[in-house]
């Protein structure tokens, strides 16, 4: 199998960018295209070192299983197919589902510090960040994490000030500059998003039946 064309997409909490990617990829066949997420590489949550507030730090390279990471990306550069537990953000109320990650010519790869990963950055291609006004970004960081994963309302606001905006600011900003594409993610109109995806997906594919 041929090196896939690999495409990083980053964003800050809060961006949209699961929404944007869901978005991006339903724009390719579905054998023309695999992801794979940094999300479901978290290191367990009861091996981390708890702060007096007891809550665990998840905004930092070292909650991830970077090697593992790695080697997975690397596994499906030759070809071979993932077998990974989905990774439910330590919710009791969510049975994991085990996912299939299946190599494709395209590969997608995402996740907060896949361009501070310099092993990982390397492999990239193309290299998408999604932004978000802060203040945008945290009303829906809190319409998330208080109705799906039931977290505490001063939970949240600890980790944003704490972890969430400190993260963002070493591991992800820095890269911005460096990326082939900065997208302002400000709204939350289905429409909007979906036609900009679809007018990257259209001239990445343009990009690609030249290489």
């Amino acid at each position: 199998m041929e090196k896939p064309y690999v495409i990083g997409i980053a964003g800050s909490s809060g961006s949209g960018k699961t929404f944007f990617l869901n978005s991006f990829l339903n724009h390719f066949a579905k054998q023309s295209v695999t992801l794979i997420s940094q999300d479901d590489y978290y290191i367990p949550a009861n091996t981390k070192t708890q702060e007096e507030n007891r809550l665990y730090n998840f905004d930092v390279p070292t909650s991830i299983d970077r090697k593992a990471f790695y080697h997975d990306i690397n596994a499906l550069f030759e070809g071979k197919s993932i077998l990974k537990e989905e990774y439910t953000f330590n919710n009791p109320n969510i049975k994991p589902k085990m996912l299939k990650i299946e190599p494709a010519p395209i590969l997608v790869v995402e996740g907060l510090f896949i361009f501070h990963y310099e092993e990982v950055n390397n492999l990239l291609d193309y290299r998408i960040f999604i932004d978000a006004n802060e203040q945008i970004a945290l009303k829906r960081r809190l319409k998330r994490d208080l109705e799906e994963r039931g977290y505490d309302h001063d939970d949240v606001m600890y980790k944003w000030i704490n972890h969430v905006m400190p993260s963002f600011n070493t591991y992800l900003a820095p890269y911005k500059e460096a990326c082939n594409l900065v997208i302002h993610n400000n709204t939350d109109n289905p429409q909007i998003i979906d036609n900009y995806t679809r007018d990257i997906v259209n001239e990445l594919k343009v990009k690609l039946e030249g290489l």
